[in-house]
């Protein structure tokens, strides 16, 4: 019986894939930026069913995120095996709203893919999008796009290598320009192969929005010159802006045991009716490729569009290990799905021992801070979905607070708090900001003086987002009237994020008292 890979492989906030198969296990990185643990390792033996097996960057020791702006941080991450090492490049990017990018690239390696990985060496910052090419000549080679802010120049400028030396660490030798891209531009994510004596570039173009694409050219040489495919690109959305999936792009390539080639790949699923309402950010969907005679690559399902879903490899089942609905919050730590901003998870604001089955969130700065907030979240990964979650908060004024948020960035999120004020003591409402304006749904706030318990849920159908709250979680109200999802999106208000939307829990305490808040559990339902 033929098996069917169902895309997006990894649903929700799953970028820029770096696909790699070590033996029968195949494995797949992706992009975290500002979200701490950063890097997510997901492994699967069929292609089909996949689990996120670790998150590579925890500790401040390998990367330093606070003060990080929104959809920068960890870009891109290459995932390579070589002669039973792991190697894992990744940018930090630490500006890249003006003219300049300040980019740190890093290199991490581990004889496991779980760790320990070494502690990360710093090679370059020219561009971003870094990999690593393992010759089979046994040298190694770095490849990036060149970032040029000069004016009247493209800033993306190409693509560029240097050898990397193992045995020092360090970039050696001459810069080699090897490829300028196609008339498209935007020429970036450079992953490099060889196949029957010949080097194949991959890269993607047109820009990460609807007219990204994957683009192939190869070479004899591998500093070149590189011959562009002439039916570029191999995929893309941009001609059909109806399809299901969109902003198709960003390819990593890989061979079977039995020799069947299969493309990892981002895509985006916009709200029906809309282009670039994508609240579930950049996904991932795998393709199945072929070969043709002169040596050029397809979609093996023939024209440009990604594949809804394409055939499998022949290969033993690999079960999918679904999460509980429900966190009780009675483990030792806090694991997978959850994730931070830009800082670790540790005891001073954050802890599962403090009280038995709570998880204690002590407030720290606000939902606009880049630096210490004290945020416990997941992505959103459906269009049909509810979040709830039972909190015990005594707040002393306004400057206190603790919910349950959907948050995309520092300027746009919806957030159902608890609070205090002057007038009406303890109370309950919700407060939003969209595109860096903050307001207060003033009209729905409720008075909770009477209440021990507040249980909080958010109620997800298609472009709808509206709060609830209850005194027991058996009678509930509505907060507010539907509020728009949609702007919880990467390129809302003509924005240029890559994060798409999180739902958690949080607390501030904007006078720096470090009030607990305590949180009985955590639910998603989808």
């Amino acid at each position: 019986m033929v098996q069917m890979i169902q895309n997006p492989i990894l649903t929700g906030c799953h970028p820029d894939p770096s696909f790699i198969r070590v033996g029968d296990d195949y494995y797949i990185a992706t992009s975290s930026f500002e979200w701490f643990p950063g890097v997510e390792i997901h492994h699967s033996k069929d292609l089909v069913h996949w689990n996120s097996i670790t998150r590579v960057l925890t500790e401040t020791s390998q990367v330093d995120l606070r003060g990080n702006g929104s959809s920068g941080s960890i870009w891109a991450p290459a995932l390579s095996y070589d002669n039973g090492m792991y190697y894992l490049l990744y940018t930090d990017v630490k500006s890249r709203k003006s003219v300049y990018k300040d980019l740190h690239n890093y290199l991490i390696t581990a004889t496991d893919i779980q760790g320990p990985w070494s502690e990360p060496v710093r090679l370059n910052g020219s561009g971003f999008d870094p990999f690593l090419f393992h010759d089979d000549d046994g040298r190694k080679w770095l490849l990036n796009m060149r970032w040029d802010f000069r004016k009247s120049h493209s800033n993306f400028s190409g693509i560029i290598m240097q050898e990397y030396d193992a045995e020092t660490g360090r970039l050696i030798g001459p810069i080699h320009d090897i490829y300028k891209g196609t008339p498209i531009g935007v020429t970036e994510g450079p992953q490099m192969y060889k196949r029957n004596g010949t080097y194949y570039l991959l890269i993607a173009e047109g820009g990460t929005g609807i007219n990204h694409m994957v683009t192939l050219a190869r070479s004899l040489a591998l500093t070149g010159p590189y011959e562009t495919d002439p039916y570029f690109p191999i995929m893309t959305t941009a001609h059909d802006l109806t399809y299901p999936f969109q902003q198709a792009g960003h390819g990593s390539l890989v061979e079977t045991q039995t020799g069947e080639w299969y493309m990892a790949h981002l895509c985006t699923r916009p709200i029906p009716g809309t282009h670039t309402m994508n609240p579930l950010g950049r996904e991932t969907a795998i393709q199945r490729c072929e070969w043709t005679e002169d040596g050029w690559l397809r979609l093996a399902h023939g024209g440009k569009l990604p594949a809804l879903e394409t055939v499998s490899p022949e290969l033993p089942a690999h079960p999918f290990k679904a999460l509980p609905e429900r966190d009780e919050f009675d483990g030792e730590e806090l694991g997978y799905p959850y994730q931070s901003l830009r800082v670790p998870f540790n005891e001073s604001w954050v802890s599962l021992k403090e009280r038995p089955s709570y998880l204690r969130l002590r407030g720290r700065e606000s939902l606009a801070s880049l630096h210490d907030q004290s945020m416990v979240a997941r992505p959103i990964q459906h269009f049909e979905c509810t979040a709830s979650t039972c909190l015990e908060f005594e707040p002393d004024s306004f400057m206190q607070m603790a919910g349950l948020v959907c948050y995309y960035d520092d300027s746009d999120y919806y957030y159902l708090r608890v609070t205090a004020d002057e007038i009406r003591g303890k109370c309950l409402g919700v407060v939003l900001c969209r595109g860096g304006k903050y307001d207060e749904i003033s009209s729905m706030q409720i008075s909770v003086k009477d209440w021990d318990r507040y249980y909080l849920k958010a109620e997800i159908s298609g472009r709808d987002l509206v709060f609830y709250a209850s005194p027991d979680g058996s009678n509930w109200a509505a907060v507010c009237t539907p509020l728009d999802f949609g702007s919880l999106s990467d390129e809302y208000g003509g924005k240029l994020g890559f994060t798409g939307s999180y739902v958690g829990v949080c607390a501030q305490d904007l006078d720096q008292q470090a009030k607990p808040a305590y949180f009985d559990f955590f639910e998603y339902k989808a």
